[in-house]
């Protein structure tokens, strides 16, 4: 009788394949779901500042609250862009036919720099102080950073067999 993975044309380690292939599924249905979901929300956030145009509303359009304007315009565009680059991920997740080293912590830094780097733009409006945005805004370096890191490993990682 023949030893599983001699022959049969099944592998010895199949269980470790499956449980990674099953690990790897469930990350590129995180940032497909997490992707949709933000998009919607940023897409949303920006039919609310276009309104906020639209019905001329003091506390956006007023020359004084010119870098709140910014900093949530930045919010926006910056969300919108990271959700599309979590859906990019999660199906670029789904056709890899290899793992990507380091998909975990690439999948973790991506999914934090799209929650923080729009939350920062978007704190840092909410309180202006003589025309600088408020400290909500010293996120967006971190995030910056946890955004640079997760391209790097992904981009490295899709570079691989």
């Amino acid at each position: 009788m023949a030893k599983r993975g001699e022959g049969d044309g099944s592998s010895g380690n199949a269980p470790q394949k499956a449980s990674r292939d099953g690990a790897t599924a469930s990350l590129s249905r995180r940032h497909l779901s997490f992707g949709w979901w933000s998009l919607l929300l940023f897409l949303t956030g920006g039919l609310v500042l276009e309104a906020f145009h639209g019905f001329k509303v003091e506390m956006y359009l007023n020359v004084a609250n010119e870098t709140r304007r910014l900093m949530w315009t930045l919010a926006h565009a910056h969300g919108t862009l990271l959700s599309l680059i979590n859906i990019a991920f999660g199906l670029t997740l789904s056709i890899r036919t290899s793992p990507m080293p380091q998909e975990i912590l690439a999948s973790r830094a991506l999914l934090a720099a799209s929650i923080l780097l729009p939350a920062g733009f978007f704190l840092g409006g909410i309180v202006i102080y003589a025309g600088d945005p408020g400290l909500g805004v010293l996120l967006v370096p971190f995030a910056g950073a946890l955004l640079f890191t997760s391209v790097f490993l992904i981009a490295r990682g899709v570079g691989r067999k």
